[in-house]
């Protein structure tokens, strides 16, 4: 470990399922992902090659990761969800600890405070900021005009430029710009926590030409699962809200739309070797723990599903890789972790102290040192596709998955990986299908957390309908104009404005 506290660079990604990334990510041999930084800094890292996000909704599952809670502890349900102000965020804690906090990205806040522990935003989010998600239980068959449809597979494959992409860009460059602020600091400036989080490789699947022509003469491989002749309720209730139900598409259009996929996944990994060449080229690598990760993954067609919304494997691992070649250890961890863990983790690695707060996450530091750790994550969706609380238990071997009203799932994930055979169904199981519910029942009240997730609902569609009427006044983050600090203007000397800017090569005497 550095003498001094080190600085995190944590890059998420959105959507990115370990199913396509090889083993030493958490996914299989025959991965044709072409991510040679990602591929490196697993190789250079600690990866965790179990790890789980404990909600597969973009916003719950970002409101796990920056407080440490589940959603029935937090309230960040769904991607309507408001954040409460009064809510400690690993932000908060850091920043205590003299931390500064910066976020470069999406984070999914929803609600008037849009900082939540950051002490600096860098820019806006690519997503609304007010109640317009809010999700209606109460109405099964209902299907929200702006939700997920299979128009992303349909028209997948090359742009010259699209709204994501044009967000990303602009992730990249404020962020290597605030890199290089930092480094002209250095001498005297507080350790930082650096959030990056880009919107690839997301749906619709669309990339630029380069990335897609990488790809050109590989044969993307096909789910491994199709779709099954009995399915489960969860698996009808996905497919219906999402629009797949009566959609058959070709062997050609999956691969096209895994082809864009693959292809989002390299565009990130550049994204991600030209951040870390700024941290080298600063100066600033040797004592930045950088961490790399993403909210949920995506079902990519397997068991005929696209998209997230399910805690099968594909739409609910993520990778988990911690780097820094001076002090952090070559390893693979096979335990099962998750992004709760997170928060809990940079704290420990900062030497924060203890504010008494709830935690629900642990620290996966003595992991990474080595020292063994939890084997256990816990999950819950209370989202859009469900009509009760969904909950989720991965233990050892075993992923036990259950929603009041539907028949419980139960798989061996060590000798059936794809979770194409439920053994809650058998009797040779019974009595491990019964240990799990009974744990179950003693972790969720779910009947109270029914209520209290109808009647937050019932709130936000309420509210949102009356912001929405006469004058509306938006909550999304604007960052206020800071040109005057930046460049020239009349009253600043243009050798003292350069001089503050000037920042010099590794090594390299100064300027006479």
């Amino acid at each position: 470990m550095p003498n001094r506290a080190p600085n995190f660079l944590v890059i998420i990604a959105d959507q990115l399922t370990t199913s396509v990334l090889p083993t030493i990510m958490g996914g299989h041999e025959n991965s044709v992902v072409i991510a040679p930084t990602l591929l490196h800094m697993a190789r250079n890292g600690t990866s965790f090659c179990n790890a789980y996000t404990n909600s597969p909704l973009c916003g719950p599952s970002r409101g796990v990761l920056m407080t440490g809670l589940l959603p029935s502890h937090s309230g960040i349900y769904d991607n309507a969800s408001e954040w409460p102000a009064a809510l400690p965020t690993f932000g908060h804690r850091l920043r205590i600890a003299g931390y500064q906090t910066i976020l470069s990205g999406k984070m999914h806040f929803v609600g008037p405070e849009q900082l939540h522990g950051f002490e600096e935003r860098l820019n806006t989010d690519i997503y609304p900021a007010d109640f317009t998600w809010v999700p209606n239980w109460l109405e099964p068959d209902y299907r929200p005009n702006w939700y997920h449809s299979m128009d992303s597979i349909q028209n997948a494959g090359t742009v010259l430029r699209s709204n994501q992409i044009d967000y990303d860009e602009e992730v990249a460059f404020l962020t290597r710009r605030k890199l290089f602020d930092l480094a002209r600091k250095r001498n005297g400036y507080d350790p930082f926590c650096l959030i990056v989080s880009f919107t690839h490789p997301h749906d619709p699947y669309n990339i630029e030409p380069q990335w897609w022509n990488l790809y050109k003469d590989t044969n993307i491989p096909l789910p491994r699962v199709s779709w099954p002749q009995n399915p489960h309720p969860s698996l009808v209730r996905i497919a219906h809200t999402c629009g797949m139900t009566g959609r058959d598409f070709t062997q050609d259009q999956i691969q096209h739309t895994r082809r864009a996929y693959l292809g989002s996944i390299s565009y990130i990994d550049h994204q991600i070797k030209q951040l870390l060449h700024t941290l080298e080229e600063t100066d600033l690598a040797k004592n930045t723990i950088v961490v790399f990760t993403s909210d949920h993954g995506d079902m990519l067609g397997e068991h005929g599903l696209w998209y997230k919304m399910s805690f099968l494997e594909g739409s609910t691992r993520v990778p988990l890789i911690f780097y820094n070649p001076h002090f952090i250890p070559t390893q693979q961890v096979p335990h099962a972790v998750s992004l709760i863990d997170l928060g809990q983790t940079l704290c420990d690695f900062a030497g924060t102290p203890d504010i008494s707060t709830e935690w629900q996450g642990k620290s996966l530091k003595p992991h990474i040192d080595k020292k063994g750790g939890h084997d256990e994550v816990y999950g819950e969706y209370l989202g859009e596709v469900t009509l009760a609380p969904t909950t989720m238990i991965r233990k050892q071997e075993w992923k036990y998955i259950h929603t009041p009203g539907d028949p419980d799932l139960l798989y061996n994930l060590v000798h059936d990986p794809y979770e194409q055979t439920n053994l809650a169904e058998q009797k040779a199981y019974h009595q491990i299908t019964e240990h799990f519910l009974q744990e179950s029942k003693k972790r969720w009240n779910y009947d109270a957390l029914y209520k209290d997730v109808i009647k937050s609902q019932k709130q936000r569609a309420l509210v949102h309908k009356a912001l929405m009427s006469r004058t509306y006044q938006p909550w999304d983050y604007e960052k206020p104009g800071q040109a005057h600090q930046v460049y020239i203007r009349n009253h600043t000397p243009l050798e003292d404005l350069e001089a503050k800017a000037r920042l010099l090569p590794n090594n390299e005497e100064k300027l006479l």
